[in-house]
């Protein structure tokens, strides 16, 4: 099986004939819980309505009012918990609609038909402001200050825009050319990208104060936490969100023999699929609380134990060991102690019941960590925990002229989030300025 061969999408596309008779499902309720449900509030009866219509154009209008990036979340958007979680469907014990596939299929339709947005009747500003970081929140902030007419410049340090919808999610979800024809749609609004620009190495910010009215901070999080471990530098031990990175670029095509992913959450499932669908012989996960207490979704959970993923609860691990290259995991038994403050109970090695998991590649995906050498650097933007404080409504910072959104305000959250804050925070900006 080749590397493109292998990363099939997890949920294929409607074909015409299926999406017309879904859309015909919905009962396109007044109260739409499912537009409730959805953090950009797109109006989902209306743009399924005009699925069931054959108005494709004004149904991808109608999801892109709403959430610009209305493909990629189309493709990467928990709905099981959003929008299809909250369809009044399951109140009739019946399958909820698709709403997922159903935006997925407008929004192929608009991106092969043109992909264009009518911009005429934008007032031009001369007000300018900066985005610093490329990924969903920036991006969104970008859209949506450009229908304002005001001048938006978008600083990445990445040589591609989009972030982690371009390097950081699996590929059987999302490919990067997916996130791509999105930045492109929004470059075609009139947003300028500058790229392998390091905010503040490139550009400091006394510099970037100076040229723009406004910045919106969009950064997201960074590296791949740590594992702590001995040997953690050993050749073979490569963290989560660049082993998907390699992939999705072109670095990384295939793999062999036996793989550890040390984590429980999204990205490590991700991560362990990814393996497997690259040629992995096996491929472990280690977790050191139990199956009840994964935080990775239900239906994620559930795609890896499709792909044969091998899970040990109750498992941490202590040492990675090897000379030159990984060979293997030592890990210790865990028994679940008392809650902490956050109520989940915490996990107690129990001595003497180490164990070595033999393995050839081990990939640590246990979160990402806080951005603070730029972030202590923005001057009178509040921080707690490593967050970017904001006017909830706004996005507004304790520094007026700093706006901020996405990842890096709410700690790590999904696309769609992101989407939302970088909407919010594009309308305050524009409220502030006029």
């Amino acid at each position: 099986m080749t590397h493109g061969d292998a990363f099939q999408d997890i949920h294929p596309p409607f074909a015409p004939q299926e999406a017309v008779v879904e859309a015909n499902r919905c009962l396109f309720c007044f109260d739409a819980p499912c537009t409730v449900a959805c953090p950009t509030h797109i109006d989902v009866p209306r743009f399924i309505k005009k699925i069931a219509t054959n108005n494709l154009r004004g149904s991808a209008a109608a999801i892109l009012e709403s959430n610009i990036l209305g493909s990629s979340c189309s493709r990467v958007c928990p709905v099981d918990v959003l929008c299809e979680g909250a369809c009044v469907m399951h109140r009739y014990n019946k399958q909820p609609i698709e709403i997922g596939r159903l935006q997925r299929y407008s929004m192929d339709h608009f991106y092969a038909n043109g992909a264009k947005l009518p911009m005429n009747g934008v007032v031009e500003r001369k007000e300018r402001i900066a985005c610093i970081g490329g990924g969903p929140a920036s991006l969104a902030c970008g859209a949506e200050l450009r229908r304002h007419g005001f001048q938006v410049t978008i600083f990445d340090a990445q040589p591609l825009a989009g972030g982690l919808n371009t390097y950081g999610v699996a590929q059987y979800k999302m490919r990067p050319s997916d996130s791509l024809r999105e930045v492109e749609l929004i470059r075609s609004m009139g947003v300028h990208f500058e790229q392998n620009v390091q905010i503040p190495a490139g550009m400091p910010l006394e510099l970037l104060e100076k040229r723009f009215d406004a910045i919106f901070i969009g950064v997201g999080l960074g590296p791949t936490e740590s594992p702590g471990l001995a040997g953690e530098q050993t050749s073979g031990v490569v963290d989560a969100l660049h082993f998907i990175a390699g992939y999705k670029t072109g670095r990384v095509t295939q793999i062999s023999g036996r793989v550890v992913v040390i984590g429980g959450g999204n990205t490590a499932i991700d991560a362990a699929n990814a393996a497997h669908l690259l040629g992995a012989d096996e491929v472990h996960m280690l977790y050191r609380r139990s199956e009840k207490e994964m935080p990775a979704f239900p239906f994620e959970y559930k795609h890896a134990k499709q792909h044969r993923i091998r899970f040990h609860w109750l498992t941490l691990p202590v040492a990675i060991h090897g000379g030159e290259k990984v060979t293997g995991v030592e890990c210790l038994r865990t028994q679940l102690g008392s809650p902490d403050k956050t109520g989940r109970r915490q996990p107690e090695p129990i001595e003497g019941s180490n164990f070595t998991i033999p393995c050839d590649i081990v990939i640590p995906a246990l979160g990402q960590t806080r951005l603070l050498p730029l972030l202590e650097q923005l001057r009178g933007v509040e921080l707690c925990d490593g967050r970017v404080v904001t006017n909830a409504a706004t996005g507004q910072t304790k520094n007026p002229k700093y706006f901020a959104g996405g990842d890096c305000v709410n700690g790590g959250r999904e696309v769609v989030d992101a989407v939302a804050d970088g909407k919010r925070a594009g309308q305050g900006i524009a409220a502030w300025l006029t």
